[in-house]
């Protein structure tokens, strides 16, 4: 089956000139946010959506499902998990969802990852 994805500059990656995130990489606030971060990102699938989407200059659209091996449910549920932490945007173009990645929030990963 062809991939039925489609890049859209609606919904862009943002611009990596972006302010650096300059709030505390500790204390409890600290620690609660890299475990939600870190609770997206701790099931396989979800690092490779991950990676889908950072291979793409804009946001994809239409069935992310013909890149992985999963359900279009499983991977609507685990779009949904990385939605919720802010990790990805989704974005409706008409009958589909387009999603990709939110730069800021990788590098605040990044970063609380980087002071353990």
């Amino acid at each position: 089956m062809a991939t039925r994805l489609k890049e859209a500059p609606a919904c862009g990656p943002g611009d990596s000139r972006e302010e650096p995130d300059l709030r505390p990489v500790e204390g409890s606030e600290a620690d609660e946010e890299l475990a939600t971060l870190a609770k997206a990102v701790g099931h396989p699938a979800r690092v490779q959506i991950l990676r889908l989407l950072a291979r793409r200059d804009a946001c994809v659209c239409g069935d992310i499902v013909d890149e992985l091996p999963l359900a279009q449910s499983t991977v609507s549920q685990h779009l949904k998990v990385l939605k919720e932490a802010g990790l990805v945007r989704g974005e409706i173009d008409g009958p589909r969802v387009c999603y990709c990645l939110e730069p800021r929030a990788l590098r605040r990963l990044k970063s609380l990852v980087g002071s353990l």
